[in-house]
This record gives C-alpha cells, sequence and structure tokens, in this order.
C-alpha cells in the first residue's frame, strides 16, 4: 500500500454472532451534522491539568513497521510535492504547504506536527481519564486527516497547547475551528465554557457547512 494513504480505522463489519450467543463488536459511530451543530454538541466541563505528562501520550510511533514514524507518515500524506523516500525515512524533494500561515517550504525540518488539540488540552479535555493506549492512539491519530497537521515550526511553537479561546491560526480560521471541533468530537473529548463560547462565535461567522466525523473508538 502507497504511503501516501492515511490508516482507515475504526470501521469494521459487524459479524452477527446471535447464533454463539455472542454480541458482536460495536461499530464506530459516525455523525455527519452542520458544522453549529457539532460545536453545540460538544460537552462543556472544567478542564484539569493536574499529572500532566507529555510522556503519558506515547507518540511518534511506527505502527505499520514500514520504517516511517507518524511524523513521518503526516509529512508524506500531506507533500503538495511528493518527496523521495530513503533510508530511515529520510525525505528529499518534497515541498509542504502550512496553511496556518501561508508558508511553503521544501525542508521537513522547518515543518513540526501539530496535534490539532494539543496533548495537553486532550488532558485537560478527558484523556487523564484514558489509557495509555488510548493515549498512545490519540497521539499518533493517522485515521482523520485533521488530527495531525504539518505547519511552520515556530508558529505550532507559539500555539502551545492553547485553545481557540487564547489561540487562532492567521489565516483559514474556519478551517482550524472545523478541524478543532472534528478532533474534539472524535474523541469524545469536553470543552470548558470560554472555549465553547469561541468555538460558537467563530462558527457563526463561518459557513454552516456539514461536517462528518467518526468516532476513534
Amino acid at each position: 500500500m502507497t504511503r501516501t494513504l492515511r490508516w482507515i480505522g475504526g470501521l469494521l463489519a459487524a459479524v452477527t454472532l446471535s447464533t454463539l450467543g455472542l454480541t458482536a463488536p460495536a461499530r464506530a459511530a459516525t455523525v455527519s451534522v452542520p458544522l453549529r451543530t457539532l460545536i453545540a454538541d460538544l460537552p462543556v466541563a472544567s478542564e484539569v491539568r493536574t499529572g500532566y505528562s507529555r510522556d503519558l501520550f506515547p507518540h511518534w510511533t511506527d505502527a505499520d513497521g514500514d520504517g516511517c514514524n507518524a511524523r513521518y507518515e503526516v509529512l508524506i500524506a500531506e507533500a503538495t510535492t511528493v518527496p523521495s523516500v530513503g533510508s530511515g525515512c529520510y525525505l528529499s524533494g518534497g515541498r509542504w504547504y502550512s496553511y496556518y500561515d501561508a508558508a511553503s517550504w521544501t525542508n521537513p525540518a522547518d515543518l513540526d506536527i501539530d496535534h490539532v488539540v494539543a496533548l495537553a488540552e486532550a488532558w485537560d479535555s478527558g484523556a487523564r481519564n484514558w489509557t495509555t493506549s488510548r493515549r498512545q492512539a490519540f497521539a499518533n491519530d493517522l485515521g482523520d486527516a485533521r488530527s495531525l497537521v504539518a505547519v511552520t515550526d515556530n508558529v505550532n511553537q507559539a500555539k502551545g497547547d492553547q485553545d481557540p479561546t487564547t489561540w487562532m491560526p492567521t489565516y483559514e480560521k474556519c478551517r482550524y475551528v472545523r478541524e478543532w471541533t472534528a478532533v474534539k468530537t472524535r474523541w469524545r473529548l469536553t470543552v470548558d465554557s470560554a472555549e465553547k463560547n469561541a468555538l460558537t462565535t467563530w462558527g457563526n461567522s463561518c459557513s454552516n457547512v456539514t461536517v462528518t466525523v467518526t468516532h476513534a473508538f
């Protein structure tokens, strides 16, 4: 399989096991609603940072064992000019576009892979109650292209772990609101009241397009 394809996970065909007296595994739920409805449906809860450590989210794993970890899989998938992939997943000849600041790059070192919803923000919003394996799945989520995005490194560093209350990209703000809301929905994360208000305000100024999200589990 070509590396330009991201994993499509979570949707396995349900098998009827009633004759064996067993229950079939549940399908991952998919929602497809207008943006403003998706925002309105986000559950509100206080954030809790206590106990957070980035090490609790094992990240940049190579789940398929092809020699390219999740960071490089995103770079390959998002390249506007497809790079050559050498030994050790060394990338050359590629080109990338960072939508946060409308900048283009040819050196992968100039790009960070942003967790659209930062790991610390995820912890605050419910991931503190997850298992390590679920946190690892979140930190390396290639099943939805909105979860991880290649962006200019210093822009990502300026964003840090902020939510849309205090940080928005310079460009394509409505795309960012859609992606943020989709990731929170996909992983069943909460929002605090200020975050909900900011997303609602932005959503009201954006096109009320339909957003489709498949829950991770």
